[in-house]
């Protein structure tokens, strides 16, 4: 019913729900761990801590998740906000939204976006990873039109849920979704910086 690849577990049915839940269980092992030294640590160790032993398991290969149901990113955010409230020492009554905020962490829905928009985004600039920038095209209408010069990519037609979820079909459909401004960014580390601080503003949907 499904396998591990790379570390990441596809089921038949791509619908990452057991990839979710073996994300989950290790992440709850390590938020426990943290929480009993939480005390003897300063914020920005324990900071350091929640990045290096449970973000990077939320992070790792997450752009796999665009376009998955949401029951993969709500199991995913619990995670998160209960990270934040242990590193901030904060109460359950503390809206998680601000601890976030506080903490300069996008919530995973932005990061999958943060992440694929990324990838797009040197893929175009550097043409790498080769097989992955061969499944982008740039749009040339036929006609000179004023979306000409908007840096807009192809969106290839899919028939289904499962086809759109594709880099060839979501790539562009995200690159697309930002401002002309930010996909003109003239590095990789400017367009980084630009799309955090406006997924911070503007929350994919």
């Amino acid at each position: 019913t499904h396998i591990k690849l790379l570390g990441v577990t596809i089921d038949n049915c791509l619908s990452f729900r057991k990839h979710t839940n073996f994300v989950s269980q290790s992440c709850n092992y390590h938020i426990r761990a943290l929480r009993h030294i939480r005390h003897t640590l300063d914020i920005h160790t324990a900071s350091l801590i929640a990045h290096a032993l449970i973000s990077y398991r939320i992070d790792y290969a997450n752009s796999l998740l665009y376009g998955s149901p949401q029951y993969n990113f709500t199991k995913l955010q619990r995670i998160q906000n209960s990270l934040a409230r242990i590193v901030l020492q904060s109460n359950r009554q503390a809206h998680s939204d601000t601890l976030l905020h506080q903490l300069h962490w996008l919530p995973v829905h932005s990061r999958v976006y943060f992440k694929l928009a990324t990838i797009t985004y040197k893929a175009l600039s550097t043409s790498s990873p080769q097989y992955l920038a061969s499944l982008l095209r740039r749009h040339q209408p036929v006609r000179s039109l004023r979306s000409n010069d908007q840096l807009l990519l192809d969106i290839p037609f899919s028939r289904t849920n499962f086809g759109s979820r594709s880099f060839r079909c979501a790539a562009p459909s995200v690159l697309n979704s930002l401002p002309l401004q930010l996909r003109s960014s003239p590095t990789l580390s400017t367009f980084k910086s630009a799309l955090k601080t406006y997924l911070f503003s503007h929350p994919p949907a």
